[in-house]
Parts: structure tokens; sequence; C-alpha cells
């Protein structure tokens, strides 16, 4: 495979790479040796990729693949208390502050979903990839990208709704006024 050829495949799919990589592993810097490594077993192996259209896939699914690998040799869980303090922020876009603030609590809120939920939710909304797509890259039925979406988003929206109701930005249901508070 030419440079330019490998140079072009790199800056197609690098920051989707990386943003998956970064909800998976959490830190920074395991996100980018796991899309480092994602990039060196594309160049010792990637030539055997038949079709070209796959190689975003292929790319996803080694990634997944070696971050399942590096968690078992690890052996280690690390969550978002155990970081030292601004590690477990992501760096936002400059855009106005309200969104950075939203984009944040979404972020802190997805690190609160169960892993197995939290990739596919990952591949779904911010990679874009289809469900089809989503189960080749986990190894997965199509029905259970499916159930994981659903059970994830639903785990999503409970922590949203705990951090919303810690800060006080809840808004009871018109319903929820009758009910006596307990």
């Amino acid at each position: 495979m030419s440079s330019e050829v490998f140079t072009q495949l790199v800056d197609a799919h690098y920051a989707a790479l990386y943003r998956f990589a970064l909800s998976l592993a959490k830190r920074p810097e395991d996100a980018g040796d796991l899309v480092q490594q994602t990039f060196f077993i594309w160049a010792t192996k990637g030539h055997g990729l038949r079709e070209a259209a796959k190689a975003k896939s292929w790319l996803f699914t080694t990634l997944y693949r070696e971050f399942l690998h590096g968690r078992r040799r690890d052996a280690r869980a690390m969550s978002l208390e155990d970081l030292p303090p601004g590690e477990s922020d992501v760096a936002a876009e400059d855009v106005d502050r309200a969104a950075r603030m939203d984009a944040a609590a979404v972020v802190a809120a997805l690190q609160e979903v169960d892993e197995v939920f939290r990739a596919p939710l990952t591949l779904f909304y911010l990679e874009e990839l289809s469900y089809a797509e989503i189960a080749e890259t986990l190894e997965v039925p199509i029905g259970t990208v499916m159930s994981r979406l659903s059970r994830g988003k639903a785990q999503l929206r409970a922590a949203l709704a705990r951090e919303a109701g810690a800060k006080g930005k809840v808004v009871p249901f018109d319903g929820a006024q009758g009910r006596k508070q307990a």
C-alpha cells in the first residue's frame, strides 16, 4: 500500500476512530494508543481486505477488538472518579458556552452507561454507523445491536435525568403535581 493511500485513510477515519476509542477507554492517552495500534494493524494486515468500501468497518472492528484485548490483558477498569481532576473532561469545540455544557453533560452521562451499551450508542449516534455495520464491528447479531441501543438509551436518559436533577433543572410533568411527595 502506498503511503499516500495510507495517509488518505488516516485522514478520513482518524477523528471518528479517536472519538470511538475515547468513548471506550475514557482516557485521551489510551484512546490515542488504541487508534495508533489500529492503524499499525492496518499497515501490516490491511492489504488483505478485498473490498476497499469495508475499510471503515474493518478499522472500527479492529479498534474494538484491541480495546477488549487490552482490557483483558490489563484486568483493570478505571472509572471517571479514579482519574485525576481535569482528565475526565473531553475537549469540546469552541462553540457557545451552553452547547459546551450540554455536550459535557452528555459525555459525562455516556460514561455512566454500561460498556456493553456504550459502544453501540457511540457507533450509532456519534459515528453514524448502520445497525448492520455495528453488528459487524461488535460481532453480534443485529437484534442484539437493537436491544443494546434501546437499553443504552434508557440508561443514558436516566443518567441525564440524574445530572439534571442534581442541578435543579428537572421540570416535573403535569401529572406529577397531584402526587404526594414521600
